[in-house]
């Protein structure tokens, strides 16, 4: 049973993967690789569970981390241009 969901997995993840490559714009390609590194994770975890090696899970929790912060990062210099800029701020008015 869990072989046919890394099976499922697999076919997603190649769907991901040519979103991912055709994707119209910046924003579906990243959303794309998000979804692709949220399938890897699903990935490791099904495959530490088929190999009973309770210890992908750990890797799967650090990856899920590193595909986080990736993602936002990459986000952050396409709509900013420089990771270290700092975003816009809204100046509050006073209340007359």
């Amino acid at each position: 049973m869990f072989a046919v969901a890394a099976g499922a997995l697999l076919l997603a993840m190649g769907m991901a993967m040519i979103r991912a490559l055709r994707g119209p714009t910046v924003y579906d390609r990243v959303l794309a690789l998000n979804n692709l590194g949220t399938k890897t994770v699903l990935l490791i975890a099904v495959a530490g569970f088929l190999t009973h090696r309770p210890d992908f899970t750990d890797l799967a929790l650090i990856y899920a981390l590193i595909n986080f912060i990736g993602t936002i990062a990459v986000l952050k210099y396409f709509e900013y241009g420089d990771l270290g800029a700092e975003s816009p701020r809204t100046v509050a008015t006073e209340d007359m």
